[in-house]
């Protein structure tokens, strides 16, 4: 990879894109052989966390520990980013300890801000406006379950969120086309949106669940009311009855989808329990891809 940083997947190459996916099915299938890998043998993460996460942090932290290195973990009271001391200032002092920073923020300004300022390869491990690290396991998990991209397409159903936006960018990267059923209003941001159709993606935005869901190869959901919208579950639920991944919308898609979640998840909103524990449900092996993506990409920015 030639990329110093990883904030966006639209940031990346269609070749670096495959080069972590190649990277990280390798490291799996090592790991789970029982090879012990230490080419970061030495080296330390921090972790910067402004959001408390099940999966971030332990994924980062035990793929940290299975490549040979260590991370260190900083949560919302141990680091006020620009409160105790700016953005600016904490990558600087970082860069001086560490060999990798990953963060997990609110504003994709605070992740811009560390990056310009870090002299370490800065990884966004969430923002309000991009999440490429689900991206990537995401697309590993499609592409362990179906073998390739060509041809298929991976329906969201839910908000235009960060999530959405990966998704969006990790698609058109691959060659798989996207399709987003939501609200009106609750549409992805445009400018990614065009940024993807430039390449050449399809980029499809429908407001039927049905209709978006018909004859897809992926149907994918999130959860309705982010970290931090807490003020707007009341009119984000009303706004996406409907728009629930169910036995009824599974049977508009092909038979042979896999369904999606990047947790954590609440059952009988965004999806069903019945839908998440099907047979094509591919949550968990997703969730565990969380793990050899990272190991892929702190691989390759951290060696």
């Amino acid at each position: 990879m030639n990329v110093r940083h990883l904030i966006s997947l639209a940031s990346l190459s269609s070749e670096e894109v495959f080069e972590i996916l190649e990277t990280a099915r390798n490291l799996k299938l090592e790991h789970r052989a029982g090879i012990r890998h230490t080419m970061l043998a030495g080296k330390t993460l921090a972790m910067v966390f402004q959001k408390p996460s099940l999966r971030t942090r332990v994924s980062f932290e035990a793929g940290m520990e299975q490549l040979g290195g260590h991370a260190i973990y900083l949560g919302p009271s141990d680091i006020k980013l620009g409160e105790r001391e700016t953005t600016e200032d904490i990558a600087l002092n970082l860069s001086r300890f560490v060999d990798g920073i990953m963060a997990r923020v609110f504003k994709h300004e605070t992740i811009l801000e560390l990056a310009e300022h870090s002299t370490v390869p800065v990884i966004n491990g969430l923002c309000d406006l991009h999440h490429p690290c689900q991206g990537l396991a995401d697309l590993l998990t499609v592409w362990e379950k179906k073998r390739g991209f060509e041809g298929l397409t991976l329906t969201f159903v839910g908000d235009g969120n960060n999530v959405a936006h990966s998704l969006i960018e990790g698609c058109a990267k691959v060659g798989m086309a996207f399709r987003i059923a939501c609200p009106k209003g609750y549409e992805p941001d445009g400018k990614i949106v065009a940024a993807a159709r430039a390449l050449g993606a399809c980029v499809e935005i429908l407001h039927d669940p049905r209709e978006a869901a018909s004859g897809a190869d992926v149907l994918y959901t999130d959860v309705w009311v982010s970290m931090g919208q807490e003020t707007e579950a009341k009119s984000k639920q009303n706004a996406f009855e409907g728009f629930t991944i169910d036995k009824s919308l599974l049977g508009a898609a092909k038979k042979d989808a896999i369904v999606m979640h990047c947790l954590p998840a609440h059952y009988d909103e965004e999806i069903t329990y019945e839908a998440s524990r099907g047979p094509g449900s591919a949550i968990f092996d997703q969730a565990e891809n969380r793990m050899h993506a990272q190991k892929a990409v702190l691989a390759l920015l951290m060696k």
